[in-house]
């Protein structure tokens, strides 16, 4: 992520703030602005154990944002220990797709966030898969 990328949307100096800052930026459709909430050399975890970084997880997320549906997530539990936290959350996309058709997601995630020298927090794991077993 490029320093122009992170000035279009602040990650938060609160942890228990960082899903709401999320949900925000993922319901704006820009990629840049759910990016500028990540560490640089963040994992993303596009399926169940398929963890990317770089190129691939910023392609990830823009093709999760294409779909164009609006998510709703909720904090289940914020653990925070010094400057590490974990999130889990309940999360759903739901809405009419590109193709017309209705289409339903939901997931509990669990991610790892960071307090960064300039004190705010950032992903450095974003899960969405949570606990999710990969395909067999």
């Amino acid at each position: 992520m490029t320093s122009s990328t992170r000035s279009t949307f602040a990650p938060v100096s609160d942890p228990y703030q960082h899903t709401e800052n999320f949900r925000r930026a993922f319901n704006s459709g820009d990629a840049a602005a759910v990016e500028a909430g990540l560490e640089d050399g963040a994992v993303f975890v596009r399926g169940p154990g398929d963890p990317v970084t770089g190129g691939e997880a910023s392609r990830a997320i823009a093709d999760f944002l294409a779909l164009g549906l609006p998510m709703d997530i909720r904090d289940r539990h914020v653990y925070v220990a010094d400057d590490i936290a974990l999130i889990v959350a309940d999360w759903v996309v739901e809405g009419t797709g590109p193709g017309g058709d209705h289409m339903r997601m939901e997931g509990t995630s669990t991610d790892v966030i960071r307090r960064g020298a300039d004190g705010l927090w950032r992903s450095v794991i974003d899960n969405p898969h949570g606990t999710t077993r990969p395909a067999a």
